[in-house]
C-alpha cells in the first residue's frame, strides 16, 4: 500500500472515512500468531461494519491503540 493514496479502512472512532493522514509503506516482521489474530479481527470487523478491512488497517489500529496508552498520542 504506498503512500498518497484514499483509503477506507476505519480505524477506532471513525469508521468509513477517508484517511486525513499520509500513509507510507513499511515492512514490519511479525509473529505468525499476531497475524493470525489481526487477520481474523479484520474477517470480524468486515463482516460486523462491511467495510474492507484488511491486516494493513487492523495492525495501524492496533499501533494507534498502543500508542495512546503509551500516552503517545491521544
Amino acid at each position: 500500500m504506498g503512500s498518497g493514496h484514499d483509503h477506507r479502512h476505519g480505524h477506532g472512532g471513525g469508521h468509513g472515512h477517508y484517511h486525513d493522514e499520509e500513509l507510507r509503506e513499511v515492512t514490519v516482521t511479525l509473529e505468525e500468531e499476531h497475524i493470525e489474530a489481526l487477520e481474523e479481527m479484520a474477517a470480524e470487523y468486515r463482516e460486523k461494519l462491511g467495510q474492507d478491512w484488511d491486516l494493513s488497517a487492523m495492525l495501524r489500529v492496533a499501533v494507534g491503540h498502543f500508542l495512546t496508552k503509551m500516552g503517545k498520542m491521544t
